[in-house]
């Protein structure tokens, strides 16, 4: 009994690793979560934010969009514009159930056979990505929904980090 509650208690702290928030910082390693850019032309760049195992799907975006605002700025531009989005991850990483059956026949035997497996797993890259290609702009910025005010995007997202 002691056994199955160690069991249960693992499981559960293990799960709540999981689902913790993702930090945002630098990725490091190709796996790791995080942010990472590279500069396609001038005032072009690829932004993109890995979420750790468990990371929900919006704070993703989140934090690459902060992360697009912080270039934008340290750039010396004053807004962005996303003319490039892409969303993708691995499915979740949580526990799983299978069943299989099989028989055969051997010298004038027949056998049947039934099996139950289950799987966690235990982490290990991200669960998440968004990325983003975000062109860079002076002065006021366009009339277009895809178009952000770097300053004003870092102040709405900044205290949610």
């Amino acid at each position: 009994m002691k056994r199955i509650f160690a069991c249960l208690s693992l499981c559960a702290v293990l799960g709540g690793c999981a689902m913790a928030a993702s930090p945002y910082g630098p990725a490091y390693g190709p796996r790791g979560a995080g942010y990472s850019e590279y500069q396609i032309e001038p005032g072009r760049f690829r932004v993109t934010y890995q979420g750790g195992p468990g990371a929900p799907p919006q704070q993703v975006a989140d934090y690459a969009l902060l992360r697009a605002a912080e270039l934008t700025l340290t750039q010396g531009y004053d807004w962005f514009q996303i003319t490039d989005r892409a969303t993708s991850g691995r499915p979740g990483g949580g526990p799983r159930l299978s069943v299989g059956t099989g028989g055969g026949s051997y010298g004038g035997r027949t056998a049947i056979g039934v099996g139950v497996g289950t799987s966690m797993s235990l982490g290990g890259g991200p669960s998440a990505i968004q990325s983003l290609e975000v062109v860079m702009g002076h002065g006021q910025r366009p009339p277009d929904p895809n178009a952000y005010d770097a300053r004003g995007v870092q102040e709405t997202l900044r205290p949610r980090v």
